[in-house]
């Protein structure tokens, strides 16, 4: 398949390896931030083939896995109603928090229904004056863009029974935050190439100063993320720590400026609550004051506390980087994708998720 078989060409990873190998001569950890990069790692066994003083690390990049679970239980509270149709993306059904999942209140009789895009939840809200249609708009800024012309075309259509659940957070606040936790061991980062393709990369390059670490736009088969590597090697065996761009084919510097606007015309930054990592400032989106018809919260409550999560699990140190998934006590036994006690377990882009796909048999028969 064209623009997938040639970055998954055996001799060019095998070469691409080897640069790196040849290259590392002191131990470096790099993390990559996107959930997606974490699973063609585990999948492609990308990480076997490094030399043994270089680590990579799984970052935060999951959106499902960093929704707070306040958010999923007003999620919950407002499906549960029985004027409300709640349209969202199929991966949120199965992730729980206090008051269950979607996915429970979809079997307990709530109109619940899997989209593919915002704008078939416009074109319900449209079909149905009668109803009250809410949209859940998770997501990094990669779904950003897609929301706000949902808001925008209600908008148009002057539709007064469409709504969003806004859960919107951003990278480089992330990025920031775990750069300045204590003890951090990260010396640079794989950025996500879909978040760049929308935002470009000038927003890396101040924490890139500010931080000393080298990030690198990649994408996401296996000799784009060795790319990837290898260029931040490169730059740490060099001493140097700016951003680098090897996922050209769909990155441009500026990002995508027509996307970008739109975004910033419905939505402002806001201090977030990630699961996990707790409140980050500035690190996620909200609907602007001008908006705020179209603000789930504000039509039906605002967010509870957080109910507390279990404690056998360590969730939030594997979104940190301080732990891998099978370092857990509760891996594979009393957490599993059928039974998960946290969402990396539960996501189709979670940490978890892909040692238990890729790694679980081998550590079963250890």
């Amino acid at each position: 398949m064209k623009y997938v078989d040639e970055f998954r060409e055996p001799d060019l990873v095998r070469r691409l390896a080897a640069a790196i190998a040849a290259t590392v001569t002191r131990p470096w950890t790099v993390m990559e931030v996107c959930g997606g990069q974490t699973h063609a790692i585990l999948r492609f066994g990308l990480d076997q083939l490094l030399p043994d003083n270089l680590t990579l690390l799984h970052g935060p990049g999951c959106p499902v896995c960093v929704t707070p679970a306040a958010m999923i239980d007003k999620a919950v509270e407002i499906a549960a109603r029985p004027e409300v149709v709640f349209c969202t993306f199929a991966d949120m059904l199965p992730v729980p928090a206090g008051k269950g999942c979607l996915a429970d209140a979809k079997s307990r009789g709530a109109d619940v229904r899997p989209v593919y895009s915002p704008l078939e939840a416009v074109r319900i809200a449209a079909a149905e004056p009668e109803r009250e249609v809410v949209f859940f708009a998770v997501g990094f800024e990669t779904t950003a863009p897609a929301n706000a012309l949902a808001v925008r075309q209600a908008e148009t259509q002057g539709l007064g029974n469409f709504s969003l659940l806004v859960a919107q957070v951003l990278v480089p606040p992330a990025l920031e935050s775990l750069l300045s936790a204590p003890g951090t061991g990260i010396h640079a980062f794989l950025a996500a190439g879909h978040v760049c393709t929308v935002m470009g990369t000038a927003d890396y390059a101040p924490i890139a100063r500010r931080h000393g670490v080298p990030i690198v736009a990649t994408g996401f088969e296996p000799v784009d993320i060795l790319s990837g590597v290898l260029s931040a090697v490169r730059q740490l065996e060099a001493g140097e720590a700016r951003v680098e761009n090897v996922y050209a084919r769909a990155v441009a510097p500026a990002g995508n400026p027509a996307a970008r606007a739109l975004v910033q015309a419905v939505f402002r930054p806001v201090d977030r609550d990630w699961r996990g990592l707790g409140t980050i400032p500035a690190s996620g989106l909200d609907l602007r004051p001008e908006l705020r018809r179209f603000d789930a919260c504000a039509r039906f409550g605002a967010l509870a506390k957080a109910p507390a999560g279990d404690p056998r699990c360590i969730a939030g140190r594997v979104l940190q980087g301080q732990a891998r998934p099978d370092q857990c006590p509760a891996f594979g036994g009393a957490c599993t994708p059928d039974r998960p006690l946290g969402v990396p377990m539960v996501s189709a882009e979670g940490a978890c998720a892909a040692y238990y796909l890729y790694r679980h048999q081998e550590t079963a028969t250890a």
